[in-house]
């Protein structure tokens, strides 16, 4: 194969997409979608904007539920792409999103109060991982907080658990994938590593 020098806008591979809520000043809840999220065993590491509402919210209330759609809520998750709890709207963000301080009813979900921190889960999401943030700093060019957030407590849907475990069945869960700014579900499974844990 050949190859080409690029230099792409966005590096989004295909990871994952999350929806965190966190609590507002005023103690509503707030919802956003991110995609730069990933586990080192009961860390989750996510990065983002460093000026948005979330980034906010988790400074001031450390506390927050990273819920993981399933492919079918893709467009849940575009209605919630170009709104901002933050009012007023950002001077950089005026041009292409909107306020908006009712995130689940804009997007059609539905909150779900969480078992051990204070912002709800989203009970359309299979798996929800309740957490609280441990770390948070900027990134080295100022624009993104890098947050640590350890998980206290994981609520996955019945069907996506292997029967009479806590493994989840990749079998059966597909995480909603953000690839350059599309969205993807997962194919069908190529193989396992020598390390899983999963029962057959």
């Amino acid at each position: 194969m050949s190859h080409l020098t690029i230099e792409p806008s966005i590096l989004y591979v295909g990871t994952p997409v999350a929806l965190l809520s966190t609590v507002n000043d005023d103690g509503t809840a707030n919802l956003a979608p991110m995609s730069s999220a990933w586990a080192l065993d009961d860390v989750v590491v996510l990065g983002l904007g460093a000026s948005g509402q979330t980034a906010t919210n988790l400074l001031a209330h450390p506390e927050v539920v990273i819920n993981y759609p399933s492919p079918d809520l893709w467009q849940s998750v575009e209605r919630l792409a170009p709104l901002t709890a933050a009012d007023p709207v950002p001077v950089h963000k005026q041009a292409r999103f909107r306020h908006e301080r009712e995130k689940f009813a804009a997007a059609g979900l539905t909150p779900v109060a969480s078992e051990l921190v204070a912002p709800p889960r989203v009970a359309e999401c299979p798996l929800q991982f309740e957490a609280t943030v441990v770390q948070a700093d900027l990134d080295a060019k100022g624009n993104f907080l890098i947050v640590q957030a350890r998980v206290l407590r994981v609520h996955a849907a019945e069907h996506v658990v292997v029967p009479g475990t806590s493994h989840v069945d990749p079998a059966v869960w597909s995480p909603l994938i953000y690839n350059f700014r599309h969205y993807f579900g997962t194919g069908t499974e190529l193989g396992e590593s020598f390390r899983t844990e999963t029962p057959r």
